[in-house]
């Protein structure tokens, strides 16, 4: 060992002294050119690139969302919609949100950015273009479908609605422009550039509660404005207290992802108005994605009766033109989602890395203390003794070596720890949710449930459900509303851990409830400081989690309990009206039966012996003298009915805790914003005192 090491330093002491021959050596190389592996290693790292975050997502718009069009469009809405809630949630304003799709035709497209518009003039050169024989054979199976269609009516049959000509071709591009007004926090002035320009840039990073699933908000909006349109994305914003409104158009760089300002400039802010306007031109489809966009307001107004949505699509065909109001119906807000500090069981090695390179604690013990939560001092201490002796509580914490931290790792996922709370969470509330339903269904009968904090992977999550009963505007059968962070998923539902529950896992005739006739609305909102979303796209929640499905059927079984009970009463309340009306039916039957049967008693030929007793003696004189008649017995055998119908009523609405049928509640806007108060929630009721 000792001999082969000096000999090794020999050698580089000897390597050390002769430096520049081994270097002119080398550079010569003898007059040898250098080799082809050489060469190709010089080529390949020429050729390596890489691309921003916004050159990726517009190469991979899908997973945000921007499919085709039509779902741009749907997309672009939901996003606006969904960042203007957050901002006037954030300084607990109500949200007044002003939604508008205008239809913007090609030729005005082409005169908004100066191209003028030019006729064909080779058609064949086009997708669209038919040729005379393709014609024929169209023309021809129309009159076929015609003719049969003729025939049919002729025989009284059922008549089908002429299938819709598709043309071959594509179709021209339909263009939108898309606006959003709300009434929150509004942008600072200089960071509006790098708050819609520069994507993975925002104020919603950490780990908390958030409705947007990817962080990119308006900023993809404007990637697929950029991409199909070209045009840039124009913002308003004024915070409170400011006398002016910042204006801004922009676009983004998509290679160097960095926002390109065209014009950034202070207005006079006339009307004090605070909040935020986003204004982008997109291409898009109203026709495939109406149906979706609608459902998806409506759904938002379920979860945030709070709000106060107005909905506009303008269009030149004034039969297109749509405006829709979802009032409010509460002034009772959920409370501010809190940011929350990482459990020890839901973090990975990498997390663990950055967490040590941000902390501002120098010491290992107090970095487990105050950087993780449900770890106490005395905790941290076991945790540390249970690391090994290469760990000690005063050690500096950015000293620890990759393997320390690998440890530390393993023992995270080891050790046992207390459940988080649910305090950081946000539910949109029973009492909101109730709401949310009768306002928008107006249902026979509903009722919700909310449960208590549970935890799933280290992080928690509160499931709240709702079951309603009839209404307006839903089919027959299950209708299933998903939530998932207070915003709807309209997309993938087969698949969802709700659906599954609901179709599969509820026997709903146990509770009354005809799964197949009767008008069922399911409503289930999942909150969480991680939902774990499955696909791509982030539309439904994977039924692989067992918590989360046994929270999800757990709380529509408490639902269906408490229908179950309205039901019976209502079943029994039926059978009460069915009984008296029968007995109604028979009343003038029995009186006149009962009229016959006493006249001919009373004219028989009076006894030798008493048979009567002295009442019924006077019966029959009253008969005789006409004055008991047969509309006498109607007369009294309809009180009875109604004395006995009204004695059953009493004793349900004893038993049910009610005295009247429901009324549904009216919502009155309070005359004095500006009071302080406390609200007091209840599951049925928020009691709001004002001092």
């Amino acid at each position: 060992m000792d001999s082969s090491s000096d000999e090794a330093a020999a050698g580089a002491a000897e390597n050390k002294k002769k430096p520049p021959a081994a270097a002119k050596g080398k550079a010569a190389g003898k007059g040898k050119p250098a080799g082809p592996k050489a060469s190709a290693s010089a080529k390949e790292s020429s050729l390596l690139k890489q691309k921003s975050p916004a050159e990726f997502f517009a190469e991979n718009k899908n997973i945000a969302g921007f499919d085709n069009p039509g779902k741009s469009l749907y997309t672009t809405m939901r996003e606006l919609v969904e960042n203007a809630l957050d901002s006037a949630e954030s300084i607990s304003e109500l949200p007044d949100i002003e939604i508008t799709i205008e239809e913007i035709t090609k030729s005005k497209f082409n005169t908004m950015i100066g191209l003028v518009d030019r006729e064909r003039v080779d058609e064949a050169l086009y997708d669209d273009f038919e040729s005379e024989k393709a014609r024929e054979k169209r023309l021809a199976k129309e009159a076929r479908f015609q003719e049969t269609q003729a025939k049919n009516a002729a025989l009284g049959k059922k008549v089908k609605e002429a299938p819709a000509v598709r043309g071959k071709g594509r179709g021209e591009a339909a263009f939108f422009k898309v606006t959003c007004k709300d009434n929150g926090r509004g942008m600072p002035h200089d960071d509006i550039p790098n708050m819609l320009g520069r994507v993975l840039s925002g104020t919603k990073y950490g780990l908390r509660q958030t409705r947007g699933k990817f962080g990119l908000g308006a900023k993809m909006a404007l990637i697929w404005s950029k991409m199909s349109t070209g045009l840039p994305i124009e913002i308003k914003s004024s915070m409170k207290g400011q006398n002016y409104v910042s204006f801004c158009r922009l676009d983004i760089d998509i290679h160097k992802n960095v926002p390109h300002v065209h014009l950034h400039e202070k207005r006079e802010n006339k009307t004090h108005w605070h909040g935020a306007e986003i204004q982008v031109i997109i291409e898009g489809n109203w026709t495939t994605h109406r149906s979706k966009i609608l459902h998806y307001m409506r759904q938002m107004a379920v979860i945030t009766p709070y709000a106060q949505f107005l909905f506009r699509f303008l269009s030149d065909a004034a039969d297109k033109n749509l405006t829709i109001k979802f009032a409010r119906r509460t002034d009772v807000m959920p409370p501010v989602p809190l940011q929350t500090k990482h459990h020890p069981s839901a973090v990975d090695l990498l997390l663990i890395k950055r967490l040590i390179a941000e902390t501002t604690k120098q010491n290992l013990l107090l970095f487990l203390q105050h950087e993780f939560v449900n770890i106490s001092k005395s905790h941290a201490e076991r945790l540390i003794g249970e690391m090994g002796p290469d760990f000690s509580p005063k050690m500096a914490v950015k000293s620890l070596t990759s393997q320390q931290l690998v440890r530390i790792h393993q023992l995270f996922r080891q050790a046992k720890f207390d459940d988080p709370s649910g305090n950081c969470l946000s539910p949109a509330g029973e009492y909101n949710l109730r709401l949310g339903i009768i306002k928008e269904l107006h249902p026979d009968m509903v009722a919700t449930h909310a449960s208590s904090p549970q935890v799933f992977e280290g992080h928690p999550f509160i499931v709240e459900a709702g079951i309603s009963i009839g209404g307006k505007d839903v089919k027959h059968g299950l209708n299933i509303f998903r939530f998932a962070n207070r915003i709807p998923l309209l997309f993938e539902q087969g698949a969802d851990v709700i659906t599954r529950t609901a179709a599969k896992r509820i026997n709903w005739g146990s509770y009354k409830i005809n799964q197949q006739q009767d008008k069922i609305g399911v409503f289930v909102s999942i909150v969480s400081t991680k939902i774990p979303f499955k696909g791509t796209g982030k539309e439904y929640i994977g039924d692989d989690i067992t918590e989360i499905s046994s929270a999800v059927k757990s709380a529509l079984k408490q639902c269906c309990l408490q229908l179950k009970s309205k039901i019976v009463k209502k079943l029994q309340a039926r059978e009460r009206q069915d009984r008296k009306r029968n007995l109604n039916r028979y009343i003038p039957d029995v009186a006149r039966a009962i009229m016959e049967t006493l006249v001919e008693i009373a004219d028989e030929s009076p006894p030798k012996r008493p048979r009567y007793d002295k009442e019924d003696e006077e019966l029959l004189e009253k008969i005789n003298s006409q004055e008991v008649t047969e509309m006498t017995f109607k007369d009294c055998l309809t009180q009875h009915v109604e004395q006995v119908d009204y004695e059953m009523a009493l004793d349900y609405a004893m038993q049910s805790g009610v005295s009247e049928e429901p009324r549904e509640a009216i919502f009155l806007n309070s005359l004095e914003g500006s009071s302080k108060f406390v609200d007091f929630q209840s599951p049925v009721f928020v009691f709001r005192f004002i001092p």
